[in-house]
């Protein structure tokens, strides 16, 4: 068992928000560990009923009274994503460690200021793309480093989930950090800066709900290498559910299906000198690997990749992909 940071045996995490992605982003993956102890949660309409359902000792109606809570070591952030820079910041302030889901922040300015509060607390900050920890995504990156493609010549990187449109769903309001690029293409814009740097925004075009929020987008970039590539989200009614990337290289291709959920399911399909080879890499649920990866980095000191100046840079494109849009 580890050394908890505060000298006891576990980690002390509080949940602000009580958003439906906390029983599977935070509370299953700690009770499935020794080292982790869920003691608070947050939330202005359903705390007490939030911690009763699910065993958390104390709720507070306040968010400022979860960040007053001393024995809180790390902040899990699950609000909608125009309040997570301003609650970020103040879990910092407040001298906690914050896991933050996606998208760390509405735009890179926030994200700057998220990335100044952690370097001025001396906190960290994490931005929760969970998939990046599966061994698949590891798999993928040492892949294409060996060569086995040649050099790199395009990419594709789409995630599709359907969600009707629904005026009162966070995920349709754009104020409120609502849209596919937001709520799905956040993923695959981490895909292609994670393999290929800083992506060149070159076009963008988008449908928007009657609010105003995107519905589908697809973005052109170019990167570093003279790789082209093609980033798009959607969660138009009937779109069938899809996170895939697809790589070409000179000698081969490499397509993979289900990159944010490949515990549930996933397949790697390399194509070269006419051969086709499939595959699959074993793992565990991609939020226990991001809840360990986190711990091991508390512990040790080392960044993470989802962290600092990762999450400006993710937010950076995704503001030149609304830009090119026309969005925003």
């Amino acid at each position: 068992m580890l050394v908890g940071l505060m000298g006891g045996t576990s980690l002390r995490v509080g949940l602000l928000g009580a958003a439906g992605i906390a029983p599977t982003a935070m509370i299953a993956p700690a009770r499935r560990r020794g080292d982790v102890e869920l003691v608070a949660v947050a939330s202005r309409r359903c705390a007490p009923e939030f911690a009763e359902q699910h065993g958390i000792p104390s709720a507070y109606a306040r968010y400022e009274d979860l960040l007053a809570d001393h024995s809180i070591e790390l902040v899990y952030l699950a609000l909608p994503p125009s309040e997570h820079a301003q609650w970020t910041i103040a879990a910092l302030e407040a001298g906690k460690h914050v896991l933050c889901e996606k998208p760390m922040a509405m735009n890179a300015a926030e994200a700057s200021a998220v990335l100044a509060a952690a370097e001025r607390t001396g906190k960290r900050a994490f931005e929760a793309f969970h998939d990046y920890y599966h061994p698949l995504q590891a798999w993928i990156r040492d892949f294409l480093e060996s060569g086995a493609l040649g050099a790199p010549v395009s990419v594709k990187a789409t995630f599709n989930g359907a969600n009707p449109f629904d005026p009162a769903s966070i995920r349709h309001v754009p104020e409120l950090g609502g849209g596919a690029l937001m709520d799905l293409g956040c993923y695959p814009v981490h895909w292609v800066r994670t393999l290929f740097g800083e992506p060149r925004i070159t076009h963008a075009t988008a449908s928007r709900n009657p609010l105003g929020a995107d519905l589908w987008i697809e973005a052109l970039a170019e990167f570093d290498g003279g790789v082209h590539g093609v980033v798009s989200a959607s969660m138009e009614p009937g779109v069938t559910l899809e996170s895939s990337l697809t790589i070409v290289g000179e000698t081969g291709r490499l397509h993979v299906e289900n990159l944010v959920f490949p515990a549930r399911g996933h397949s790697i399909r390399i194509e070269r000198d006419g051969v086709t080879h499939v595959s699959t890499v074993a793992g565990l649920d991609t939020y226990d690997h991001q809840l360990a990866a986190v711990i091991e980095a508390l512990h040790s000191g080392k960044s993470l990749a989802t962290e600092g100046s990762d999450y400006v840079n993710n937010m950076a494109a995704i503001d030149a992909i609304y830009a090119a849009a026309g969005i925003r």
